[in-house]
């Protein structure tokens, strides 16, 4: 019997989406979950994805603790210190090394960049790009609205859209993007109050204006090369600072979804688990 705190979780990407799944994990007690992102995170929403602890060593999201490892040594050193591993690998190799039982695609890209549905005994994509059944186990659905965290276990999820969900009814108003390619330059901080007009950096010299009131809650890196309409910042326009360092409700939902697609799986027996066939339901 394989307890369940000996699964052993990879997801790929360790953005917003990916760290809220492997916070609801760690939250459940899985204490083996390894994060691969690329070797330069770009994530908007910093203060809640563990991917800064490529920057910075270490990340803490609502108390959880993540640390930057690089080989299959730091990465049970993570563990047995009760943190989550999270590793700069954008070729996957770590995941044949680690063998996971479970693999979660949480890039959020749109469509699948190389996931398949034998990688691991569980295998689980987020959003659009991916077919239940055919390259993973399960889809779980992003798009906000009635569905928004259903579990597919045949077909896909909704197409993207191209528009954000609405927050107190801004859509792509809130979000600010890149006017041209080149480096992002800021002086702002996420969790600075801004108003409609403001200036919140250039990028090759093209200003970056935010288009309504509200709170910085997601800022990307100073001097990170972006492409033409790239995200890069996110303005909540209900102005709570507290919002900023803590996860979403679209977010959390999400990894509520992922934590059921694993138990669905695992059956919880006594102090271990067994695992019948994925795809189960």
């Amino acid at each position: 019997m394989l307890r369940l705190t000996d699964i052993v979780i990879v997801i790929k990407g360790a953005g917003e989406m990916a760290s809220a799944i492997a916070w609801r994990l760690y939250m459940a007690h899985f204490q083996k979950i390894l994060m691969l992102d690329t070797d330069h995170p770009m994530a908007v929403r910093r203060q809640v994805s563990f991917c800064e602890a490529l920057h910075r060593g270490s990340q803490c999201v609502e108390g959880v603790e993540a640390m930057m490892v690089r080989s299959v040594q730091d990465i049970h050193a993570a563990w047995k210190q009760e943190r989550i591993a999270v590793a700069a690998d954008p070729r996957w190799l770590l995941i044949d090394q680690v063998r996971p039982q479970v693999l979660v695609d949480a890039i959020l890209a749109k469509k699948n960049l190389g996931t398949r549905i034998r990688d691991a005994e569980l295998v689980v994509g987020l959003g659009p790009g991916f077919t239940a059944g055919l390259d993973v186990h399960m889809v779980i659905e992003t798009n906000r609205g009635h569905d928004l965290g259903r579990i597919i276990t045949a077909g896909c999820a909704e197409a993207n859209t191209g528009e954000p969900g609405a927050i107190d009814g801004y859509t792509g108003k809130r979000v600010l993007r890149a006017p041209a390619a080149g480096l992002f330059k800021t002086e702002r901080s996420i969790g600075d109050l801004v108003t409609a007009g403001e200036i919140i950096g250039t990028v090759a010299g093209q200003t970056v204006t935010s288009r309504i009131d509200g709170v910085l809650r997601g800022l990307m890196r100073p001097d990170t090369k972006v492409t033409r309409d790239l995200k890069i910042g996110d303005v909540d326009p209900r102005g709570r600072e507290q919002f900023c360092d803590t996860i979403s409700e679209k977010a959390r939902a999400i990894g509520g979804s992922v934590l059921e697609a694993i138990l669905r799986i695992f059956n919880t027996a006594d102090a271990g688990v067994s695992s019948p066939k994925a795809g189960q339901q």
